[in-house]
């Protein structure tokens, strides 16, 4: 099992990285080269960069993950993709995606779109509360153990 973090705007990538350290489960943070950064993360964390590109982070996250790998993304078309390929995929507010609710996400996306496209303005997602966190690192850990 590894972890592939769509890592450009993920805010839990610290639980990711501690949480996954505990159980000895490589993480890989797949990210825009325009976020480069010199950071140091530890031996069991490796950094791919990958062009700007829309979606390229997302293209190298499915060419690189495997069955009962775990994906964290809040993008609702790299879930689907993922979860096609028999992947687990969480989003950073707690909660995973399944082939039960992922349809649905996807239609309000397409809505949001479509809405936006004639002109309405959205007010954008939520901040990241400390209960999301909270909800994330827990979700997280039981997938970590296989108690999904």
């Amino acid at each position: 099992m590894k972890v592939y973090v769509d890592a450009d705007a993920c805010p839990v990538k610290d639980i990711i990285i501690e949480e996954a350290g505990k159980k000895s489960v490589p993480v890989v943070l797949v990210t825009s080269i325009s976020h480069f950064s010199l950071k140091e993360y530890p031996d069991w964390v490796e950094t791919i960069y990958v062009d700007t590109g829309a979606d390229a982070a997302d293209y190298r996250i499915m060419k690189l993950a495997k069955k009962e790998d775990i994906v964290v993304t809040q993008d609702y078309g790299l879930a689907s993709l993922a979860l096609a390929k028999g992947c687990y995929v969480l989003h950073h507010k707690g909660f995973a995606y399944t082939n039960g609710n992922i349809d649905q996400l996807l239609q309000s996306r397409y809505l949001s779109a479509k809405e936006r496209r004639s002109g309405k303005h959205s007010k954008g997602p939520k901040a990241l509360t400390e209960e999301d966190r909270q909800k994330f690192s827990e979700l997280f850990r039981n997938y970590l153990s296989g108690k999904n």
